[in-house]
Formats: structure tokens, sequence, C-alpha cells
């Protein structure tokens, strides 16, 4: 007998309903201030569907939103229901759009529920000799589940068939409304018998068979509540069966031919993706070029000789932009290994130079790179492509450097938007209508992945030629908009020239003190041993102090501590509920040292020697330069941001970072309170501005005017309270948060806000106007033109507008500072290539910078490096830089 064909049946609501909520936390907002959050999980899963199961017939079903059959039978059904979110029904149309676009046939009937139509169509394509898959996640359609029709989530991809059925409750397909209509359903508000969970509902029906046996042989149940319950309350969990029973005679009729899956409308499905902005699923639907756009055919050429690699060279020497791409072994450029080089010099032409394919043919690596090297190394000769940093990385571990970079791709687009991403194949679909080569075809995926030395040179030329190309073209697109942008001289002269400096510091990486973090780790265990025990003992037992349900019974039920928030799994234990806690108690105090300090054994101390290059002898973290929203570099592998400096144990993990030997040691720069004079800058706040032009401590100083007093009179407490006055509102910090910080009541927190804006009312001002020009333009800008688009401002909920006014405030500062120690990087680099010092930057944390410094070239050195870091942007107040020089990073700094 021929294999049955498929129709997946798609509970459309459910499925939008479940992706709204699934980004909840971090809601999609796109640049028009539009919540996409539905919209793209659901296309999202849709795609997935289409392309991953391969269904012959498909359907969505959706609710019209008017009251049903049920609500006729009775009265409060769905009646406790929340009213849908106003920003998940404004992307009910879109959905639809989405599903439209996809030429998949909607269905939909008044007074009858979505899951009544889909029963219908199930029951009548088993009918027609049809297997059936039912897509969603809701429970009640296991009652429909048999030997034709199974349950499909596409979330976790898993499929629920009789047996998954049984699993989940204990009793057949046959069963599950007798399971429902007893234990209710308080999202829909059907009432059940009162006192009977899921689990008594189960037992019930496993012992008696149904909901008619078990009121029929209540007096046998065994327990008084449950047993008077279901003589009391019989008519009420007969009528819940009838509310639970999803109906499989709707007016709605199998349509195969109109139900048959097929090709969808790409152009249509592709024009809506850019509108919405859902740069990653085009990729995914391969979209045609725009009519009247046809693109113009590729011409890639393999260089097999050195007669065209001279070739080349030459056209090279005489093109206005060269774009340069290497192929390599590994994506990590300190273990990666040259297998070919791409270059383009003219839009739609690229060429590929094969230098370590297994199977060959290759020209001789030490000849290319002779070659080439006379043109990657002339500043002169502009240089593009994506991702430069790493082809640099690369080039120079195999003896030649990358000068003269005028554009990467990658850095542009992130001055374009920063929200969007910036990988060349999303850009390429963005921006160039083109869908290239996908690395997984070449390579394969998982398991069977091979390195790209294996891939055949013919398909590896055509890939990477193609890199090269569309680096190219990127430029050609993109420079416009980087100039619309505002971000032309940010391009140029600050973040093009700091992917040389990036590269620098990473291949010079740092060195650390092994022994030193073995020994650390060895005290951090005793010291982890010691607090456990005393967290024992406070506790009055022993407990998994790992596991967040253990803690949350001791604290909570043991203890007696009030409960703060609610998670699905119990009572919230995290750091800002035990922080609170810890005020009034001891055992919070010592869970919250307990982790901090197990934290930092796993993530710096025992990873740290991990971490050490074999050939080097040294740690290269990662700078990543397109990441964050404001402008801030950040690293990875290891992250040192995140490395405490208030802490004691902080601080002593920086003691392991080290110069290479005795004849260097470690100098760090670090800006003084530079959020703060950017803020006094950008206020123009006289109080502030004097402040700073005294020399005086701005945290004195706050707190005088505040309190009213003397500088000699304020007292440390209040210094700290101003202190942290003074940095939260660089970060948009309220009552609440100030409240929480301080440890005080919210209404004392305003005051003390109150209090800080009349002291600077400038700054009141400034952030004021700072929301207002923000909510008019759509975004804020830096000192340096770095643009960061908010549209929360555009949002109707309340909670994701606040977070766009507070983003609004801080950004310029947060951003402008950024801007200051990226121009500072250059100048200094550009400042010790000059004066030809050994000195090399090692590493960027903040607002500081430290070098591996040769002891004889330290105050030459601290004289540059201050000048240059003073220098980077000018500001109306004294810029400060605080430096020091050690034996170790915790001693410099």
């Amino acid at each position: 007998m021929p294999d049955r064909k498929r129709i997946f049946l798609i509970d459309g609501s459910a499925l939008a309903y479940r992706s709204y909520f699934a980004f909840i936390r971090s809601p999609l907002i796109n640049s028009k201030g539009e919540n996409t959050s539905a919209t793209f999980g659901f296309a999202n899963s849709l795609l997935k569907i289409l392309r991953d199961q391969a269904p012959d017939y498909i359907a969505v079903a959706f609710d019209t939103g008017k009251p049903t059959f049920r609500h006729e039978m009775y009265a409060d059904y769905k009646a406790t229901r929340q009213k849908m979110p106003d920003d998940m029904r404004d992307q009910l149309p879109r959905v639809r759009q989405v599903v439209e676009a996809m030429r998949v046939p909607i269905v939909e009937q008044e007074g009858f529920e979505a899951d009544d139509l889909i029963a219908t169509l199930a029951r009548q394509a088993v009918a027609q000799g049809l297997e059936a898959a039912i897509v969603s996640g809701d429970k009640d359609f296991m009652q429909l589940v048999g030997p034709h029709v199974r349950l499909y989530d596409p979330r976790d991809d898993a499929w629920t068939d009789a047996e998954g059925v049984k699993a989940k409750f204990g009793v057949g397909p046959e069963r599950v409304v007798d399971v429902l209509a007893l234990m209710g359903d308080a999202s829909d508000n059907v009432p059940g018998v009162p006192k009977v969970g899921e689990k008594t509902a189960i037992a019930l029906v496993q012992e008696f068979g149904g909901v008619e046996e078990a009121l029929a042989q209540a007096e046998r149940v065994t327990k008084r509540q449950v047993r008077e319950n279901l003589i009391a309350y019989a008519d009420l969990a007969r009528k819940s069966k009838e509310l639970v029973t999803i109906r499989q005679d709707a007016p709605v009729r199998l349509d195969l031919e109109g139900m048959r899956a097929g090709a969808f409308d790409t152009e249509a499905l592709a024009e809506l993706f850019r509108e919405l902005e859902f740069t990653r699923l085009l990729g995914q639907i391969a979209p045609t070029a725009p009519a009247g756009k046809a693109e113009t055919r590729a011409t890639y050429a393999l260089i097999d000789s050195l007669g065209a690699l001279e070739a080349l060279v030459k056209r090279m020497r005489e093109a206005p932009v060269v774009s340069v791409d290497t192929e390599t072994t590994d994506t990590d450029a300190m273990k990666a290994r040259l297998v070919g080089i791409a270059v383009s010099v003219a839009p739609n032409e690229g060429f590929y130079i094969p230098v370590g394919h297994t199977a060959g043919p290759n020209l001789d690596l030490r000849e290319v790179l002779g070659r080439l090297r006379p043109v990657l190394e002339d500043p002169a000769i502009p240089k593009c492509g994506q991702n430069l940093k790493y082809d640099d990385m690369v080039l120079r571990r195999h003896g030649v450097g990358l000068e003269g970079v005028a554009f990467d791709a990658m850095v542009a687009s992130y001055l374009i938007d920063p929200d969007r991403p910036h990988g060349l194949d999303a850009l390429s679909l963005a921006y160039l209508d083109h869908q290239t080569i996908p690395i997984s075809d070449l390579i394969g995926k998982g398991k069977e992945q091979v390195s790209f030395a294996e891939v055949p040179v013919e398909k590896a030329c055509a890939y990477a030629a193609e890199d090269a190309d569309v680096a190219l073209r990127l430029k050609v697109a993109l420079e416009p908009k980087v100039a619309e942008a505002g971000a032309a001289d940010l391009l140029r002269e600050v973040e093009a020239p700091l992917v040389g400096v990036l590269a620098d510091m990473e291949l010079a990486g740092v060195s650390v003190d092994v022994p030193f973090l073995r020994e650390m780790s060895q005290a951090f265990e005793r010291d982890l041993g010691r607090l456990a025990g005393e967290i024992h003992r406070i506790a009055g037992e022993a407990f998994n102090i790992n596991s967040t349900q253990q803690l949350g019974r001791i604290l909570f039920e043991k203890l007696g501590l009030p409960r703060k928030r609610k998670t699905k799994t119990g009572y919230s234990t995290d750091v800002s509920v035990l922080e609170e806690l810890a005020l009034d108690h001891e055992l919070p105090r010592r869970i919250l040292e307990h982790r901090q300090l197990a934290k930092l054994k796993s993530t710096y101390v025992d990873t740290l020697p991990e971490l050490v290059h074999p050939e080097t002898g040294r740690i290269h973290t990662s700078f990543n330069q397109t990441v964050t929203a404001t402008g801030r570099l950040s690293s990875s592998n290891p992250n040192l941001q995140n490395i405490p400096i208030r802490t004691e144990t902080g601080r002593e993990i920086r003691k392991a970072f080290v110069p290479r030997d005795r004849d260097h040691v470690l100098l760090s720069s670090d800006y003084s309170q530079i959020e703060l004079r950017i803020l006094a800058h950008l206020s123009q706040d006289g109080a502030l501005i004097e402040a700073f032009r005294s020399g005086e401590d701005i945290h004195v100083r706050t707190a005088s005017l505040m309190f009213n007093l003397m500088p000699a009179f304020v007292q440390e407490e209040m210094r700290r309270r101003a202190k942290t006055i003074n940095y939260g509102v660089v970060y948009g910090m309220g009552a609440f948060g100030l409240a929480g910080r301080l440890g005080i009541p919210r209404r004392e927190a305003q005051a003390f806000i109150e209090r800080y804006f009349e002291t600077y009312s400038g700054v009141r001002a400034y952030l004021d106007r700072a929301v207002k020009e923000a909510t008019e333009r759509g975004y804020v800008t830096t000192m340096l033109g770095r643009r960061r688009f908010l549209p929360e401002l555009a949002s109707t909920n309340a909670n994701t507008r606040a977070f766009g006014e507070r983003t609004a405030t801080n950004s310029p500062i947060q951003g402008s500072a950024a801007d200051m120690i990226k121009v500072a990087m250059v100048r200094v680099r550009r400042a010790l290539r000059g004066a030809g010092l050994k000195t090399r930057m090692i590493l960027q944390v903040h607002d500081e910078l430290v070098f591996e410094v040769p002891r004889w070239e330290v105050e030459r050195v601290r004289e540059i490096v201050v000048r240059e870091m003073q220098g980077a942007l000018p500001l109306s107040v004294p810029v400060q830089v605080e430096v020091g020089v050690g034996e170790n990073w915790l001693e410099a700094h």
C-alpha cells in the first residue's frame, strides 16, 4: 500500500500567541517602532514546516475573536482570560500577510474555534486517505490523536502519537476529554470539579473509565473532599466535558486542491520581510531580484599560474580599491592555516588563489605571499572586505601585513544600524538582493563537516571569489548609506583604522601566571568549602546550594523570608532578590559570596590556563567591534569586561595578568569619571562644569550642594549616595532603582533625585531635550555622529517606551565615551609607531587601556599615552587620565 499523503493543519492563533510570548522579555522591535515578535516567530515556524516537513497539503486556522457555541453553553467560558496585548493584536494583520504571501489557505468560521475547524478537517482528511498533522502545543488536541492523526510541535520538532498521549496523561486519546473535564482549565475558565487537579483526574479516569463512570461510582472514592465534590458538582463536570470536547462537525470543507502545498509568492514575501526587517528569514526564501533589476552575471577566475598571479597583482596596483578575503581551516584566526586568498578589483569580478588545498592544484604559498606583499602592505592602496580584522590576523600570522584598510562592510553596517545583522550573507541579501553560496554547501554541517582545505578548488573558487566580489559591491552600496547616517568621518577616521589596532592587540595577546592561577584555584576551592559549611550551619541542614528550588525552600519555607518574585518552578532566588534579602539576613549574604566565588573560579581562575595558546604561551582574547548597541568594544574568550574590580577576589584575578618577561612591565591608563565629564560637556550645566574645572572631588561637590553643606563636612555616606546618583543619572536610574541601590525607601530616593536636578538644572534640561529630540528623529547620536535607533520610543507599551527614554538619555553619553576610547586607541597606536617604540597595546577594558612596555620606554610611553588620550575628544572640562605601572595588571591599575 502506498504511503499516505500528509496534510498539516496549523492552529494559527496559538502559534502567533506562542511566538509573541517567546520574545516577551526582549521583544523584536524594528526601526519603525513596530513589535514584530509574533510575526517573526510565526513566519519562522511556517517556513520551517514547509522546508523540513514538506507537507503535501497545508492550511492555517484562526479564531475569529467572536463568541462561539461554547459561550452560549457557558457564559463564563474564557471570561477570566486576559485581554490580548495591544502590540500583539497589532501584529495579527501582519501574520495574515505572511500566510497569504506563502500561499497557504486560511480557514475560519464564526461561532467556532480554530480547534473545531482543525478537528473537522482532520477527520475529513483521514476519511480521504490522508495522514493529518495538527500543529499546536495545546493539550486539548490530544483527544484527536489516532492511527492517522498526530500532533506536531515545530518549536521542539516533536511528534505526539497515541503512546505520547498516554505518557502525558496516563490514558489513551479517547479518554483525554474525561481528564480535562474533571481537572478543568483555568486558562479557558473551564470549571472542572473543585479540588480535582491533573493527577487526581488521571487517577479517577484510570480507575473508573471516564466522567460518567466516576460520577456514578463517586461513593467509592477514598478521598473525602474529592468524593463530596464529585457528587456536589456532577453537572459542572458534565458541562466541562462538553466545553473541552472539540467538535468534528464544523461547517468547513476539506479542499485538497486549494490546500495543496506549493511555491509561495517569493517576491511578495521577500518584500514583506524587507519591510518588517526580517533579514535572517530573507536568506531562507532565496528571493529573486526585483523586476527591472536583473542581476549582472559575475565572472570568477582561478589563479592557477604565477603568470596569472603577476597579471592580477598589476591590476591590484592600478585598482581604486582592492577587496581581500582569506579562506582558512579555522574560524579562530590564531589557529587558522591559510588555504586560499580571494581578490576583487571591480564589481562582479573575482579571483581565487589556492595555496593549501589537500588535493590541489595550489600555487606555492611563499611565492604567492612574496608577490602580494608589496600591494597588501602598501597603505596607499585602499583595501576593503568583510571582517578584515580576521583576514589581517591570518595574513600577519603568515608573514604579510594588511595596510590601508579603508572600508569593512561589517563595520559600515554596524554604523548604519547597530541592531541589524552584519554577516556577509545577510548584508548581501539586504543591500544587493543577492543570495550568496552558503558555506555549508561546501564543508557540510555537524559531524559530516570537513575542513575548507578538503573542498575541491573549483568549488572553493566560486565561493571565495564571490565573497571578495560581494564585499566590494557592498562598499559601493553602503558608502552612501554611511554618509546619510552622518558616520562617514567616524568610519574613515576611527572605525576603519581601529580594525588594525584590534588585530595588533589580539595577535599580541597577554601573558598569565599559570602557577599563580593554580594556587588561586585551590584557595578558592577551600573558601567555597568553608562557605558551604557556614551556609549549611545557618540553614540548619545540608542541601544543594546550586539548586534554586532547594534554596527557595530553605529561604522562603523554612526560614520564612519574604517572597519576592515567582518563577515557573518556584520562587526567584536571582541576584537582585538575594541582595534585597541580604540586607536583613546572613544566609543570602553567604549565598551571594558563594555564587560570586564559584563564578570567578569557573569563568576565570580555572579557564584562563586552558586558553593559553600552545605556540605563543599567551592568551589572545577577541575584541568585538560590532556587537554592542552603544559602540563600546566587547571581548570574549575570555570576557575581560566582567572581571569585578570592586571586590578583593575580583582584583586578585587581575594579579594573574603579567608582562612577558622581566624586561617588561604593564602600564595601565584609565579615563577618570569620563562619562560624568561628557555629561557636563553635553548638558553645559554650569555647576557641573565648574566642579570639574576646579579639580574638586565631583561626588563631594554633588553631596555638598545637595545637602547644603561645606565640602569639609560631607560624610562618607553622603558622598556614597551622591556618587550613586551621579552615575545613576547617566544610566537613566529612577527612584525604584536608586532605592534598591542605596537600600532606602522609594520616597526618599525620589527626594534625592529631585534635589539632584535642582542642583544641576542643566542636566535635567539636557535629559528632557535628549528624549524630545530622540522621539522626533527616532534615534540619538554621539559626539562623533554614531547613531542608535530607538524604535521603543514609538511603542504603545509603556514599559518598552520607558526603556527607550532611558536609552535616549544615556546612549549619547556612553556612546561618546566609547568613541573617545576608540579615538584614543587609534591615536596612541599611531604615536607609538611613529616614535619607533616596542611597546604594545594589549588590552582594552571599559575606559582603560593596558600596555606591555619595555622598562626603558616607560616614561616616554606614559607621556604619549596621556597626551593622546586627553586629546581624543575636545570637552568643555579637563580630561583626567590616571596611569599606573606594575609587575601585574592589579599593581598597574
